[in-house]
């Protein structure tokens, strides 16, 4: 089937063809038919199949008759993304070209004022996100009793994210004779309710299983320890021929300091995560797609419905907790008929979220080595096949493995005190107190060891020699100056008091 053979008006096939489409996709073959004769669509494809143009082709072809009203829109289409919302704008930009059609933006991170201006010139196409309508409804500048068709595209998304209230909200403000369309990538038992509460005997259009993954896109898994993590993505970047990757990250936190390694490294990469601008996000894309940056570093705010040609790579740096989102991510490569490749790093800890996208997509996926980069099992043992904890501080030995190793030493003080020392590097913990160590100027907590506190009160043995020094008595007491009444200096310096402290001698007066 050709796109000459749906019935669309030839100011739409010019567009078309100036594209360069020629033939419609599966999900436009069956929904841009039903959508003409005026029919409720409940459309279920992954993502990347072609479902904007599904519903945005015939909408431009059913509003070429009529015109909009001030603050009145005609259709109205909701997205869960800023990102997604300017992605269908500019659909309609590039397939209405050859009309007159209007349309309104109205998303965060723009100025109200601009926004109220398109309202009041008349929308024939009105592009939202729920939050930022509502907002636009609650201050009387827009009104939903014209609209037509309502779109609610990416449902499960919408779920996810909470929007679910506002959406149910935003239907009860629109006519009840309203024909709806209903697209999602999945379909859990909260967007069955949905569909079946807004929908009215729908179409449902289904081209391929909820939830399975394109046979175009290869997938690895590499098993890798969570410090390895970095050396092993800037690793798949030298292996892998990337013409532009997408890098997925679960935490806002985390893209920050991933950009500013990359960058460290000399690669070209941009990030794009939901604190930052509209302003700042828009110019993030667009290095992108123009080819000056080559990696963008993203939450799951750009998984779904970016439509960015030819990504050829997706490296999900973390492994995503919603098995759903591994599927909209892979989803950014391998478009259209293209080819791509998914990548994904899991430490042990991320095992069951493994596990819960393989039952998903019905299938395991390849694991991958690296060749070069020690692997998370490689990592778990050490020293002889002794098991070895890595997290902050580094290695950190047990007691019982202190123990041992100083049983295994002469059983002297000083290899007991290498011991305390060494283990003390190793943990990183400087607070720890270790012994021998002063405390303040006046040595508060010192403790001597008790052979020594043995030496300097003269203790001797059965032979007349101090303990375990094998010395005399006195050259055992001669080591330290005692005080005139025959004991040890009890100061808080033993002894050893400065001399800049010391009092000096009186002189007697006669």
């Amino acid at each position: 089937m050709s796109f000459d053979n749906l019935g669309l008006a030839p100011e739409i096939m010019a567009a078309i063809n100036d594209v360069g489409y020629s033939e419609p996709t599966p999900i436009q073959a069956e929904a841009i038919p039903e959508v003409l004769a005026g029919r409720d669509v409940l459309g279920i494809a992954q993502t990347g199949t072609g479902k904007t143009a599904s519903f945005t082709l015939p909408m431009i072809h059913r509003l070429m008759k009529g015109r909009a009203k001030a603050r009145m829109p005609r259709t109205l289409i909701l997205e869960p993304t800023r990102e997604l919302a300017a992605q269908v704008a500019e659909n309609f930009d590039l397939y209405g070209k050859n009309t007159k059609l209007t349309k309104a933006l109205l998303i965060g991170g723009v100025s109200f004022g601009d926004q109220e201006r398109a309202i009041e010139r008349g929308a024939d196409v009105l592009i939202a996100t729920p939050g930022r309508l509502l907002d636009h409804v609650e201050r009387g500048k827009v009104l939903l009793r014209g609209v037509e068709v309502l779109v609610i595209d990416e449902a499960d998304r919408m779920l996810d994210m909470g929007f679910i209230p506002d959406i149910e909200k935003i239907v009860s403000l629109v006519p009840f004779t309203r024909q709806t369309l209903f697209f999602s990538a999945t379909m859990p038992p909260e967007i069955t309710r949905l569909s079946e509460q807004f929908l009215s005997a729908p179409k449902r259009i289904e081209v391929a299983p909820p939830s399975s993954t394109n046979e175009n896109v290869t997938q690895a898994l590499i098993d890798i320890a969570p410090m390895k993590k970095r050396a092993a993505l800037r690793a798949l970047f030298e292996r892998e021929d990337v013409t532009n990757g997408i890098i997925f990250c679960n935490r806002k936190r985390d893209i920050g300091a991933l950009l500013e390694s990359l960058q460290r490294h000399g690669y070209k990469a941009v990030s794009l995560h939901g604190d930052m601008d509209q302003h700042m996000r828009l110019r993030m894309l667009d290095q992108f797609k123009s080819g000056s940056a080559t990696y963008l570093i993203a939450s799951d705010v750009a998984a779904r419905g970016l439509d960015i040609p030819a990504v050829s790579h997706v490296f999900n740096f973390d492994v995503p907790t919603h098995a759903e989102d591994y599927v909209h991510r892979i989803g950014r490569t391998g478009r259209a008929g293209r080819t791509g490749a998914a990548f994904m790093l899991a430490t042990r800890q991320d095992q069951k979220y493994v596990e819960a996208i393989e039952a998903l997509i019905k299938k395991d996926i390849p694991r991958l080595e690296l060749v070069g980069i020690d692997n998370e099992a490689g990592e778990a043992k050490a020293d002889g096949g002794r098991e070895r904890r890595s997290g902050r501080g580094g290695d950190r030995r047990g007691k019982s493995g202190r123990q041992a190793r100083g049983r295994q030493g002469n059983g002297t003080d000083e290899s007991r005190k290498d011991d305390i020392s060494q283990t003390g590097d190793e943990t990183g913990d400087e607070k720890a107190p270790r012994k021998g160590r002063r405390r303040g100027l006046l040595g508060r907590g010192n403790r001597r060891p008790r052979e020594d506190t043995a030496k300097s009160n003269g203790a001797t043995d059965a032979n007349g020699k101090a303990p375990e020094t094998g010395k005399p008595r006195a050259q055992a007491a001669s080591k330290k100056p005692a005080a005139k009444s025959g004991k040890p200096a009890k100061d808080a310096f033993d002894g050893n008091m400065p001399a800049f402290l010391k009092t000096p001698p009186s002189s007697p007066k006669d």
